[in-house]
């Protein structure tokens, strides 16, 4: 082949290459221009009016409102355990014994010298009435009846403690003794806690004191249980600041009847302090942070509109709107971090009705 030949062939395969090539262009060109022009789809809502709260948020841990622990008041050996760990006892029931034979002869012994004593004392009334005895005699033995009568108590009483009982009503929290076991006077042997109704202690700082008072709701939700709501009133607010951090310790009362709680969980509490009445609020999630001011997208025939907005209160994921919506508009509540004004939208209703752009 000479070289005459070779060029008139490639001059023949450029000159059929041309055309294919323009026509590939143009088919690339033509969707991503269609693309472009597509609406984007958006979720709108219309705003709604309703009474929101201020609220202060807070941690705290829950707590006991009565703890006792149960001690031993004399020595002996424990002879029976009569509750477990669990248990809920009521006040003065019995919780354990201690071996109290001695104790309680020791009582018979002091029971049968003051019987005695007394017979004794009667009989001298009697002489006295009849002038046959001194008036002192008698007397001296109505004080050994009052000491006699001391000493048997005190026993009656050493006795009744080898009865171990609750000082309080709940749960016995602790057993610290065993069956066999010989305990002196002080020893603990178990502790109980009463959890029906529990208590959180709240620190309020100083600029928060006057937003808050006593009977405002509590609202709170402890780490360990999700998805439970406590509900409370806050019952007190102390009158004197912590010196250490400023704040001002207010006490809520919970009730915890059915048991779900239990004192040591970690809670995370909310104060409802300031109420706002027919306020405009939108989902908190339709609003956007841009150049240090708040902003919501307004869809408006079929095109989104950047608005600049005042907010207010933040509560249960809703937002007030002080300013810049009215109540008529449709916000775009899921979308709108890819829009800018004048964006083209498919607006679908939070109701479930289309609206074409």
């Amino acid at each position: 082949m000479t070289n005459k030949t070779t060029v008139a062939l490639l001059s023949i395969l450029f000159a059929a290459t041309l055309p294919a090539c323009g026509t590939g262009e143009a088919g690339v060109a033509e969707p991503l221009e269609a693309t472009a022009s597509l609406p984007l789809p958006v979720d709108v809502a219309l705003p709604e009016t309703m009474d929101i709260f201020e609220t202060f948020e807070t941690t705290a841990t829950i707590e006991s409102d009565a703890e006792a622990p149960v001690l031993a008041r004399v020595a002996g050996e424990v002879v029976e355990l009569l509750v477990e760990e669990g248990d809920r006892v009521k006040e003065g029931q019995i919780l354990a014994r201690l071996d109290g034979e001695r104790l309680r002869l020791q009582m018979l012994q002091a029971k049968a010298s003051l019987d005695m004593t007394s017979r004794e004392y009667e009989r001298f009334v009697n002489l006295r009435e009849r002038g046959l005895v001194s008036a002192s005699a008698a007397e001296n033995l109505k004080y050994d009846v009052e000491a006699l009568t001391a000493s048997y108590e005190l026993m009656r009483l050493n006795y009744e403690y080898t009865k171990i009982r609750a000082p309080i009503a709940g749960v016995i929290s602790n057993r610290v003794v065993k069956a066999g076991t010989h305990v002196e006077a002080g020893t603990p042997l178990f502790s109980i806690t009463e959890t029906s109704k529990l208590v959180a202690y709240l620190h309020i700082p100083q600029v928060q004191l006057g937003r808050i008072s006593t009977g405002d709701e509590v609202v709170a939700h402890a780490d360990a249980m999700p998805g439970y709501e406590i509900r409370a009133l806050l019952a007190r607010i102390s009158p004197t600041i912590d010196t250490r951090n400023g704040t001002f310790r207010a006490t809520v009362y919970i009730d915890n009847e059915n048991g779900l709680l239990a004192p040591g969980m970690f809670s995370r509490f909310s104060i409802n302090c300031e109420e706002h009445e027919d306020a405009l609020v939108v989902p908190s999630r339709a609003l956007l942070r841009e150049d240090n001011q708040y902003v919501l997208y307004i869809v408006n025939d079929g095109a989104a509109a950047r608005r600049s907005v005042e907010i207010g209160v933040e509560s249960g994921g809703m937002t007030e709107i002080l300013s810049g919506l009215e109540a008529g508009d449709r916000v775009v509540v899921t979308g709108q971090a890819s829009l800018r004004d004048g964006s083209k939208v498919f607006a679908n209703n939070r109701a479930g009705e289309n609206v074409a752009g």
